[in-house]
C-alpha cells in the first residue's frame, strides 16, 4: 500500500499538528494520487517553498493563519489548499525593501550592438515578473508549455496592489473556496488559459472585476476558446464589475450571485476576428449593482448595469434574475446590447426566458445597430425600444 509523504515545512508546533487534522478532517485533503506527498506549512513557514520542493500530485496543505509575500505556482498538478479564509496570503512586509533604481547608462559615442532576439520567456521567468509586479498568487505557464492541473482552493488573497490570483498560460485550473477580496486590480484573473473551474469562490471589494477572463490583457486580437471554461456558483460583491469577459469563446457563467458592483456581467468583443462570443450567461442572480465607477478613458461611466454585451455574437442570455439595477450611463439597465467601444455591433445573441424587473432606464435595453439579435420569453416591464419585453 502506497505511503503518503508527509513534509512538515518550518517547525510545527503540537497544537499546530493537532489543527492540522481537524483541517484534514474538514476539508478531505486526501492528494491528488495515492503516493502524492503533503506539504503542511504553519504560519511563518515558507509557501513557496513547499511549492518549490512539491512534485506533479502533491499538496500543499496552509494551516489557520497568515501568510507573507507573493506566491508562485509554476508545477502542473499541484494543489495549493488553506483552511478557508482563515488561512491568508498577503504582501510581504516592505519595511527596509524598497527596490534600489537602476544606476543611468553612461553615455556612448558608439553605435550599441543589434540587439540579439530575445528567446521566449520560461515559466520561472513568468512567475517571477507576476510577483515582482504585485499580484498575489501566480499560476503560470506559457503559450508552447501551459501549466496542467493545478488546483488552488480554501484559502483567502487580500490586499495585493495587483491581481489577488493570476493565471496564465494555464490548462484545467480549478480555483474553488477561496475569499480574494481588497486587491487593487482584478480578484481572479485568468487569460491565456483553457478548461478553467472558477467556482464557489467570493470575490469582493476589488479594483476591477471580481472575475476577469481574457485572451490576453496586454495585447489586442481576436478572441479565443476557451474549450468550456466555467464560471459558477461564486459571491461577486462590490467590485467595479462582477464578471469580466474580453475577447474569448466557449465559456458559461452561470448560477452566481452578483450584486453591489457598478456592473454585473460584461461580455465584451472589438474588432477582432474571431469575434468574442459562442458563450452562455444562464441562471445568474443579478441585483442591484448600483455602485457608481466613474469614466476612465476608453470606457464611459457605469452604474446599474446588469448584463451587457458588447461587440458580442452568438451569446445565450438565459434564466436568469436581474433586478433592480438602476443608472444613467450607456450601459445602465437590466440586460443591456451597446456596441463596442470600436463600434462594432452584437450579432446573432438570444435574450430569453429572463426574469427583468425594477431595472432603469430599462429592462431589455438594445441600444446597439444590429438587428439580428433576439428577444423572447422575458418577463420584464419597460423596453428599450418598446416591444421586446
Amino acid at each position: 500500500m502506497p505511503t503518503r509523504r508527509v513534509h512538515h515545512l518550518a517547525a510545527a508546533t503540537a497544537a499546530a499538528t493537532t489543527a492540522l487534522t481537524t483541517v484534514l478532517t474538514a476539508v478531505g485533503a486526501a492528494p491528488a494520487h495515492a503516493s502524492g506527498g503533503l506539504y503542511v506549512v504553519p504560519p511563518g513557514g515558507s509557501i513557496q517553498e513547499a511549492l518549490d520542493a512539491a512534485r506533479p500530485g502533491d499538496v500543499v496543505q496552509l494551516l489557520p493563519g497568515e501568510y507573507r509575500g507573493s506566491v508562485r505556482i509554476t508545477t502542473p498538478g499541484l494543489t495549493l489548499r488553506g483552511a478557508g479564509p482563515e488561512s491568508v496570503i498577503l504582501p510581504a512586509d516592505t519595511a527596509g525593501t524598497a527596490e534600489t533604481a537602476a544606476a543611468p547608462t553612461p553615455a556612448t559615442t558608439t553605435a550599441p550592438a543589434p540587439a540579439a532576439t530575445p528567446a521566449p520567456a520560461t515559466a520561472a521567468e513568468l512567475a517571477a515578473a507576476c510577483s515582482g509586479a504585485g499580484h498575489g498568487l501566480c499560476v503560470v505557464g506559457t503559450d508552447d508549455r501551459p501549466l496542467d492541473g493545478v488546483t488552488v482552493e480554501a484559502l483567502a488573497v487580500t490586499g495585493f496592489r495587483k491581481n489577488g490570483i493570476n493565471a496564465t498560460g494555464t490548462t484545467g485550473l480549478t480555483v474553488r473556496a477561496t475569499y480574494v477580496h481588497d486587491n487593487a486590480q482584478q480578484g481572479i484573473s485568468q487569460e491565456k488559459s483553457t478548461r478553467g473551474v472558477i467556482t464557489a469562490n467570493e470575490s469582493t471589494r476589488n479594483g476591477q472585476s471580481g472575475v476577469f477572463l481574457a485572451n490576453s490583457v496586454d495585447s489586442e486580437g481576436g478572441a479565443v476558446s476557451t474549450d468550456g471554461t466555467l464560471v459558477s456558483g461564486n459571491r461577486l460583491t462590490d467590485n467595479r464589475i462582477g464578471v469580466t469577459v474580453r475577447r474569448l469563446r466557449d465559456l458559461s457563467i452561470e448560477r452566481n450571485q452578483i450584486h453591489g458592483n457598478c456592473g454585473g456581467v460584461f461580455i465584451v468583443g472589438d474588432e477582432g476576428v474571431p469575434r468574442a462570443g459562442a458563450l452562455t450567461v444562464t441562471r445568474n442572480r443579478v441585483v442591484a449593482n448600483n455602485r457608481y465607477c466613474p469614466p476612465n478613458p476608453r470606457l464611459d461611466h457605469i452604474q446599474g448595469a446588469g448584463i451587457v454585451l458588447t461587440g458580442a455574437e452568438e451569446t445565450s442570455v438565459t434564466e436568469n434574475e436581474v433586478r433592480d439595477n438602476v443608472g444613467a450611463s450607456p450601459f445602465s439597465g437590466g440586460v443591456v446590447l451597446v456596441h463596442s467601444v470600436v463600434g462594432v455591433a452584437n450579432a446573432r445573441n438570444t435574450v430569453a426566458d429572463n426574469l427583468v424587473l425594477g431595472n432603469s432606464p430599462a429592462d431589455l435595453a438594445d441600444r446597439d445597430t444590429g438587428t439580428d439579435n433576439a428577444f423572447a420569453r422575458n418577463q420584464c416591464a419597460v423596453s428599450e425600444p418598446a416591444g421586446r419585453c
